[in-house]
């Protein structure tokens, strides 16, 4: 939860400085901070589902 937090707070940042940087460059922060909440939302999913599978036997 920690790390969602820290990804937010980041993003803002860079939300915010995208006024002042080049369009290509935001797209290039875009991407990387979405990537990364896709991965760790991924992760989480797996490892919801692994605890489910644990519990249910």
């Amino acid at each position: 939860m920690l790390f969602l937090v820290a990804a937010l707070v980041l993003l803002g940042i860079v939300l915010g400085a995208a006024a002042h940087l080049p369009l290509s460059a935001t797209l290039v922060a875009a991407a990387a901070i979405s990537g990364w909440l896709l991965v760790f939302s991924l992760r989480e999913l797996r490892a919801r589902h692994h605890r489910a599978e644990v519990t249910s036997r």
